[in-house]
């Protein structure tokens, strides 16, 4: 807590939450929006992106940073997650191997091979600033034998990813300054024993960070606390935790509070476009009443009770969309499904995640 990362194209102060860039574009916003969100970096995917817009057309437009205008931190997933959800899907999109992952995207007769040396080759082509692991993947209510083929396959990969990533930089002669980070991503599901050993076997390796595999959600929609606290204490301090796919406004507050430092997810930026905002119940950002459990509140955009309150949609924020604009016209662009909405809700969800991680830490500033 309170630490940040210095990478290539600037530091990143923890912790923090990432919006998911997927496709190179965070819907319906560019840089400058996001800029004025206070957002430190984004994430994008490799799973998406090989494929659209393809990888030798990313390297064509001067890469990521280039191509998208976005000049801040950018992580790549290692897309392993995406894969195995396409998979886990429909068994006939594809198949895990030791090989990497065999799938076949949707729409297409060709099937492709996305090996740990790929996923390595391509993140570093694209010029990201941290690159991910690939990782087997498994759901957490998956039985012990799959956990135990997961972990072990992950711990295999991340080897594999390791000498990749050191051949490219030695290869490429590439500066210890322009140097991207390494993170390997931690399995195990829900057993003890196998979080353990993967987390012992990838420190043994050796990365610069590490993530939080497979589902960091139970099927009643809450946050897999003992895992994640699990993990953490796994893990030495020094090395920043990614908290993959965990984007939910609570369990930031949650997972901050166990010592993750890096959160991502499309929730915000899909609520928002959904016509949920976000808000407190108590009408302004105070660190006090994160301690409370039910500090936070949805606005539904769609109410009918909005359509002549002339108020915006959280007093205390100071995005763009609040600074400017009545509940009652954002309830009107919904109603008529115009463009400027999604980008005015989108600017308010994601300034009200920033907003809220700078509330996090000061709140652990002031316990230090």
């Amino acid at each position: 807590m309170g630490k940040n990362i210095q990478l290539q194209h600037g530091s990143v102060v923890l912790p923090t939450f990432l919006p998911d860039a997927t496709f190179g574009v965070v819907r319906y916003l560019d840089p400058q929006d996001l800029i004025r969100c206070q957002v430190d970096a984004l994430v994008m995917n490799t799973f998406h992106l090989m494929q659209k817009p393809g990888s030798t057309s990313i390297r064509s437009l001067g890469g990521i940073h280039k191509m998208t205008g976005w000049n801040r931190p950018i992580v790549t997933d290692s897309g392993g997650f995406q894969a195995f959800s396409l998979i886990h899907n429909n068994p006939k999109n594809g198949s895990l191997t030791d090989r990497g992952i065999i799938f076949r995207p949707e729409g297409n007769s060709d099937r492709i091979l996305l090996t740990p040396e790929k996923t390595i080759q391509l993140q570093l082509s694209y010029g990201a600033d941290i690159v991910i692991c690939l990782d087997d993947c498994t759901h957490p209510d998956a039985p012990f034998e799959a956990q135990e083929l997961s972990v072990k396959r992950t711990i295999t990969w991340a080897k594999r990813c390791k000498m990749e990533f050191n051949r490219l930089i030695s290869e490429k002669k590439v500066r210890s300054n322009e140097k991207p980070s390494l993170f390997a991503v931690v399995q195990g599901g829900r057993s003890i024993e196998l979080r353990r050993n993967c987390a012992e076997a990838l420190l043994d390796i050796g990365f610069d960070g590490y993530g939080y595999g497979g589902w960091p959600i139970d099927n009643q929609g809450n946050l897999i606390v003992e895992m994640l606290s699990l993990v953490r204490q796994l893990i030495p301090k020094e090395y920043p935790l990614h908290a993959l796919g965990v984007g939910h406004p609570r369990n930031i507050v949650l997972g901050s509070k166990l010592g993750w430092d890096l959160f991502d997810s499309s929730l915000p930026t899909r609520d928002a476009r959904k016509g949920r905002l976000f808000a407190m119940k108590e009408d302004r950002f105070n660190p006090d009443y994160l301690n409370n459990s039910d500090w936070f509140d949805y606005v539904y955009i769609g109410d009918k009770k909005y359509i002549k309150e002339n108020k915006p949609v959280f007093n205390s924020c100071d995005c763009f969309c609040c600074q400017h604009f009545s509940l009652g016209y954002l309830h009107h662009l919904f109603k008529i499904e115009d463009g400027l909405f999604y980008r005015l809700a989108t600017i308010h969800n994601l300034r009200f995640m920033t907003k809220l991680c700078e509330v996090i830490r000061s709140e652990c500033h002031e316990d230090h």
